[in-house]
């Protein structure tokens, strides 16, 4: 068994730890990974405890589009081979290639390349993803986010090629980690589910199921911090803390280490790096906006008035760049869905807590000028909006997956894992909405046995960790590999798993 770790960004330790338990616990010993992050990458060559067969570099394989020639006719045999149908998928996913966004911050929105250099780019990786895998021969991808054009190109050639993908997911209930065969769906908890409705056992075996939908009911709560209203800047008078003597030394001190690593390290010429004099800028930019703030743009909630609920999606992520990549433009989205409403209906919309910062204030402008749109404050938490709503609709928030656990009638417009769930309607054609909203008001029928049978399926088949917390705030390896044994435990489990449906 050899194992290719998608080693994206920082995501290149956690797949590391997991190496380091299969290796002395299970005995698979061969692995490779495709690193993006220069950090990353130089960790995993200078360390001792795996050796990698082989480990590919994004940034470098990025610079030889310079030099490479344009070959219409590699991309055309390539489209063939691995189009989604065509090969634009693969461009549209990288916010760096398609819009310079993480290089700069969001709304900033201008490529730095050509047409003819974004084909050069796809190009060469597709070269070196191919001779990679074709050399390495892994029996199994393993990987957490797609959220570039390397990850999806590997995920796409290796599945075309017989490679197994396993998806390391959030679980959506709190510190549960769920891994599936799809970065879309949890494969075998769907199979569990179905297998407690077939049996009819929902009653005996969902305790756990109705313990944790009780205990949500009563006391409602994000299933990850990050997003806690409560601990992020989304009203106008936090904004002012930068003031605070103790903050501006420590911006200072950032920023100086920011500058000092320009002048010193050689990543600095890596297409993803973040040259300091533009993240100042966009800072400055950032703080002036919200300094003016958009607070008097926020209309008053009304839970008395017939109204749907809609939750704007963060940008630019994976939600519309990936699982629904013809919806990237929220706006349009929102001017379709208040249309597709009974007309006396109201369409309260929310933005994303994490986004308030950056969401300049005439895209709020725009939203307001739909004349049954009304903005709700960030500050209204869902919890005090969903108990209320007619219908709730979403590209893939979270808030679909919560308002089903209050029996409301759910819209999305993106892949999402709670398609699954057949009281969920997905819209796949936009001409078709009114239909499907007009449906979902007059004939939803609420089905609390599926619910649980899926939640106890996801509360089964889960490994007892809180992954983003691991990814983004534990440094310490030792204390990182300790808490994600379960997690390395359940992808053995799941190696050994699909190996034998696939013999």
């Amino acid at each position: 068994m050899k194992i290719c770790f998608l080693a994206q960004r920082r995501f290149a330790y956690i797949a590391h730890c997991l190496a380091i338990t299969l290796k002395e616990k299970y005995g698979i010993t061969e692995f490779c990974g495709y690193t993006s992050l220069r950090t990353s990458h130089d960790f995993l060559t200078n360390q001792k405890e795996i050796k990698y067969s082989a480990l590919i570099f994004d940034e470098e394989i990025h610079e030889r589009y310079k030099t490479e020639l344009l070959d219409l006719a590699y991309l055309n045999w390539l489209e063939r081979a691995y189009g989604i149908p065509n090969l634009w998928p693969y461009i549209a996913i990288d916010r760096v290639v398609m819009f310079n966004q993480l290089v700069r911050e969001y709304p900033y929105a201008a490529p730095p390349y050509t047409h003819e250099e974004m084909m050069r780019i796809l190009q060469v990786r597709a070269k070196a993803i191919i001779e990679f895998l074709d050399k390495e021969k892994p029996d199994a991808l393993v990987f957490s986010v797609l959220g570039g054009m390397g990850g999806y190109l590997l995920h796409e050639i290796a599945a075309k090629k017989g490679i197994q993908p396993i998806a390391i997911l959030p679980g959506y209930t709190k510190n549960k980690t769920i891994i599936s065969k799809r970065y879309d769906r949890f494969t075998e908890v769907e199979e569990i589910a179905k297998q407690i409705i077939a049996a009819g056992d929902v009653a005996r075996r969902c305790q756990k199921a109705s313990d944790f939908l009780r205990n949500f009911r009563n006391a409602p709560h994000p299933y990850y911090d990050g997003v806690d209203i409560k601990k992020l800047a989304v009203k106008r008078a936090s904004h002012f803390n930068f003031l605070k003597p103790k903050n501006f030394v420590r911006f200072i001190k950032v920023y100086s280490k920011e500058l000092y690593d320009y002048t010193a390290k050689m990543d600095r010429n890596d297409y993803t790096y973040i040259n300091p004099l533009y993240s100042l800028y966009d800072r400055l930019k950032r703080k002036i906006r919200n300094l003016i703030g958009v607070e008097d743009l926020y209309d008053a909630f009304n839970p008395d008035v017939d109204f749907a609920y809609y939750t704007l999606q963060m940008e630019p992520e994976i939600s519309t760049l990936l699982h629904a990549p013809f919806h990237a433009n929220q706006l349009v989205l929102v001017r379709q869905i208040a249309r597709s409403l009974p007309v006396h209906f109201t369409l309260y919309v929310k933005e994303h807590p994490q986004m308030v910062p950056f969401r300049p204030r005439s895209y709020y402008k725009e939203l307001k000028k739909i004349p049954n749109v009304k903005l709700l404050a960030p500050s209204i938490t869902s919890f005090e909006i969903l108990p209320k709503a007619k219908l709730v609709l979403t590209i893939t928030s979270t808030a679909g997956w919560e308002a089903l656990f209050l029996g409301k009638p759910v819209i999305t417009f993106g892949d999402q894992f709670y398609n699954a769930i057949s009281m969920v309607k997905k819209c796949e054609q936009i001409d078709l909405l009114p239909y499907i909203v007009e449906d979902q008001l007059r004939r939803f029928n609420f089905d609390e046995k599926e619910l649980l049978a899926y939640i106890q399926g996801m509360l089964e088949d889960a490994a007892p960790l809180d992954l983003s917390y691991i990814w983004e705030h534990e440094a310490d390896l030792e204390k990182k590999r300790a808490v994600l044994e379960p997690l390395a435990d359940l992808l053995a489990k799941k190696i050994k798993l699909y190996a034998e449906k696939n013999i």
